[in-house]
């Protein structure tokens, strides 16, 4: 039987470190791309004070990129050390987006961000700017890689059972590279850096303008934030939108359990805007509804219904019933490869095994599962509605303000008089921690929404993983808490400490306004200079 307190420890020792890890990795997407567009303009103009822009987000950018590296790679390992017979069982498809990540994207960026911190004085100016805009790219790619890998565990496409291996085995790589909920997750995902890197650099920059320092350098840099975040929020809050679609047809679950919609409404579905969930009871105690606009968002038409939770309960024991003679069948073909009988029971059946597989919680011999086991199997795949949610809406609320807060922030840069609006300034401030909230928030509605599967549909998160102790997970729990939290320390007092240490002193002889040098008088008197 399956030790749930090791299933539990393991997800939350992967919940620690993958969360620690995601508050790195959205500030890195968004840096890199506004030191690419920063240092363009200094190719351009040759105003020297966009190099030292440039130079000094750079390092910040730098710090972040090591302290992501730093958290990162210690999750691949958990795959192996706490998820054991989940590598076992789709290893050759889940390995291969992450062995490409590592190999063409990592090392790749790696490589260019040596070149932009080392090679200002070793490359031509254009040169060098190639170099930051393949950081950026760099960056994003290997983002690709990762959501791809993760889409393909929301969206399980391009790949099947094989009885004689016993593991999950690609059909088509294409399907995989290119399924739509990875594709919808990686535009949604990088559309979330770039608002984060945007509110970092107009955060750290009104700070510079409520002390009186650096004011050219922090005006022009909240301009160049401003335009690049309202962009970004824009695309998160239409591509978050996308991502919900594809949901919808994908992980109806979830989709039901966002909305707290418990039954199946006639379409179009009414939208809760505030609801009290009552688990226990299957239904809310209260909320507050608007007609009609679940059905419209959700399905993008006017007749087609939006599954509740309940209904979608009924389809899981059928699915489970399914999964019962499709484990069966599995046990005779392994028995005699030669049964052919079997064998076209288990084909006719198989992608419903994984439902029958959320019986081993239960009892191992899955197949004499009684009608009420089969009802407490089924319990399994209602989610904590409540965390969803809230989440959601907690997330969804965020990435409105974003939109409000940098066209008011473009507005203002427009006119220019961002210097002039302290409330601005302050707002800007405040504003800070918004995205962490927000892209966690969303991390914890797509995998927390994904339960009881570590891959929907196909292998339920518990019999995936690895034959460890308590003792074995408590002890690598705290280990990595407190290695990570001590990381997340250091991360802030590096930031902290170059953000008060400010950009370089500007060149005595710069223009004011960031133009061309200021001569000497005596060279000045000199026609031919």
């Amino acid at each position: 039987m399956i030790d749930m307190d090791v299933v539990t420890l393991a997800r939350l020792q992967f919940a620690a470190t993958a969360m620690y890890h995601f508050l790195f990795v959205p500030l890195t997407l968004g840096l890199s791309f506004l030191l690419a567009i920063m240092e363009s303009v200094y190719v351009m103009t040759g105003r020297e004070i966009w190099r030292r822009m440039t130079m000094f987000w750079g390092t910040l950018f730098g710090i972040n990129f090591a302290m992501g590296v730093a958290t990162g790679v210690v999750m691949e390992f958990q795959f192996g050390m706490d998820w054991a017979y989940y590598s076992h069982y789709v290893g050759d498809i889940f390995g291969a987006p992450l062995a490409i990540e590592g190999l063409m994207a990592f090392f790749l960026e790696a490589t260019f961000v040596g070149l932009f911190f080392f090679g200002w004085d070793r490359l031509s100016k254009v040169g060098h700017l190639i170099v930051t805009w393949l950081v950026a790219f760099g960056a994003n790619f290997s983002a690709l890689w990762i959501l791809i890998a993760n889409g393909w565990m929301q969206n399980p496409v391009g790949a099947t059972f094989n009885p004689e291996t016993m593991r999950m085995e690609i059909a088509n790589f294409s399907d995989i590279l290119f399924n739509t909920v990875a594709q919808a997750k990686f535009v949604h995902t990088v559309s979330a850096g770039y608002v984060t890197g945007a509110v970092f650099v107009m955060g750290v920059s009104a700070w510079f303008l409520l002390r009186g320092r650096h004011a050219e350098f922090a005006k022009r840099s909240m301009v160049v934030a401003a335009s690049f975040g309202l962009a970004g929020a824009l695309s998160a809050v239409v591509l978050g939108d996308e991502s919900g679609y594809l949901a919808t047809e994908n992980q109806k679950m979830k989709v039901a359990g966002m909305e707290s919609m418990w039954h199946t409404e006639p379409a179009p579905a009414a939208i809760n805007v505030i609801a009290i969930p009552d688990q226990a009871q299957r239904r809310n105690t209260y909320e507050l509804q608007i007609p009609y606009l679940l059905g419209i968002i959700a399905t993008r038409s006017l007749d087609t219904p939006v599954d509740g939770i309940m209904n979608l309960y009924e389809n899981a024991k059928e699915r489970i019933k399914s999964g019962m003679i499709a484990y069966a069948a599995l046990q005779k073909v392994r028995a005699d490869k030669n049964d052919a009988e079997a064998r076209s029971l288990f084909d006719a059946n198989w992608k419903n095994l994984g439902y029958g597989l959320l019986l081993k919680k239960i009892r191992p011999d899955v197949e004499n599962a009684t009608e009420e086991q089969i009802q407490q199997a089924a319990n399994e795949t209602i989610p904590e509605v409540w965390v969803l949610f809230w989440g959601f809406r907690i997330m969804v609320a965020i990435g409105f303000y974003f939109i409000a807060f940098f066209a008011v922030a473009f507005w203002v840069a427009s006119r220019h008089e961002l210097g002039k609006w302290r409330w601005m300034l302050w707002g800007a401030l405040a504003t800070l921690p918004l995205p962490w909230i927000a892209v966690e928030m969303g991390w914890l509605i797509a995998e927390f929404g994904r339960q009881p599967w570590i891959i929907e549909g196909v292998l339920p998160t518990f019999y995936a993983a690895s034959s460890l102790t308590v003792t074995d997970l408590i002890i690598s729990l705290a280990f990595f808490v407190i290695v990570y939290s001590t990381l997340a320390v250091i991360e802030v007092f590096l930031l902290l400490h170059t953000i008060k240490k400010g950009p370089a002193e500007r060149d005595p002889l710069e223009d004011p306004i960031g133009g061309a040098k200021v001569l000497p008088m005596a060279a000045a008197a000199q026609p031919e200079l």
